[in-house]
């Protein structure tokens, strides 16, 4: 009778100690409130991924990685991924511009899936309108409309220059794509507005959410005008009114001032923003397409100036003025 009272305690312990690890599983995360009432999304956070943006063709058409895929994907992002030109002479060092103490590329798949494009079906960027495949053929007598790109332009006047070398903008919808440095977004909110502070480049989107409509059609911005709402948890971000002849972020896709962008920004846990960004723009491409990408909390860490406008030399040297 012992024995069984003593087996029958120990049970119920086991029971009360699973309780919570499987009622934690199984509880859905409640994203944190403003004290204004809306969902609290602000933190710094940091979209560094090796996981490609279009689908690689050695994957085969598949949707995800395999366990070892993905281990493959880290371990050879950690070996490759040093740049230590100084160990290679001085010139090398140089004429790299950095060494690993300034990039901070990505070494984690952040996403299981084969692409950062989840639409089309097949991860890739829908083909381009014969307008758009025009533009791109054309592109080298259109210098004030060139990417970031350094081959081919030229330096007769500052508009042979790109909007990134220029200090202007790298491209919207500013989320999309991870690069080898300033991978760091922070958001910051008030009643009736969400700001998304921009590491590349700098600057920031200021986002209403009270309602209001966009501005009339006549007027073009660098990075469109966008407007928010908030559906349940789910922040959704409409932009138009963009100029014509700009580039998608960092993948170098086209974008014309007939697109429309939509965003939603999403807390599933405390650590994480999902991202998914829609592009509809019907001048460049074939078919809308969405890319979904997870941004990470970065803990301890601060935006750090991009000093481009107060630092640039570049243009003024090039062009000789």
């Amino acid at each position: 009778m012992k024995s069984l009272t003593i087996a029958a305690v120990l049970l119920v312990l086991g029971a009360l100690a699973a309780a919570p690890a499987a009622a934690q599983e199984s509880r859905k995360f409640s994203p944190p409130k403003t004290p204004w009432g809306e969902p609290d999304l602000q933190g710094t956070y940091s979209n560094r991924t090796i996981t490609p943006f279009e689908r690689p063709a050695n994957v085969n058409g598949r949707e995800f990685f395999t366990k070892e895929e993905v281990a493959a994907l880290e371990s050879r992002a950690q070996q490759s991924g040093g740049d230590e030109g100084r160990t290679k002479g001085s010139r090398q060092d140089v004429e790299r511009a950095y060494n690993d103490f300034w990039w901070d590329r990505g070494t984690k798949v952040t996403t299981p899936r084969t692409s950062l494009v989840v639409d089309p079906p097949d991860g890739r960027v829908p083909a381009q309108t014969e307008a758009a495949k025009l533009r791109a053929a054309d592109e080298a007598k259109r210098p004030a409309f060139r990417g970031a790109g350094a081959s081919g332009r030229g330096t007769d006047t500052w508009l042979d220059r790109s909007t990134f070398e220029r200090c202007i903008t790298r491209g919207m919808p500013g989320a999309m794509s991870p690069t080898a440095y300033n991978n760091n977004y922070r958001i910051t909110q008030s009643p009736g507005f969400v700001a998304i502070q921009i590491e590349m480049l700098g600057g920031a989107r200021v986002i209403p959410t009270d309602g209001r409509t966009h501005v009339r059609s006549s007027i073009r911005q660098w990075m469109g005008d966008s407007v928010g709402r908030w559906e349940g948890d789910t922040l959704v971000v409409d932009t138009n009114g963009l100029r014509d002849g700009l580039w998608a972020d960092f993948n170098g896709s086209p974008l014309t001032d007939q697109a429309k962008i939509r965003e939603r920004f999403r807390r599933p846990n405390y650590g994480t923003l999902d991202v998914q960004v829609t592009i509809d723009d019907p001048k460049a491409y074939t078919r809308p397409f969405t890319v979904a990408v997870k941004q990470h909390l970065a803990l301890n860490t601060d935006l750090l100036e991009y000093a481009c406008l107060e630092n640039e030399k570049d243009v003024p040297r090039l062009v000789g003025k």
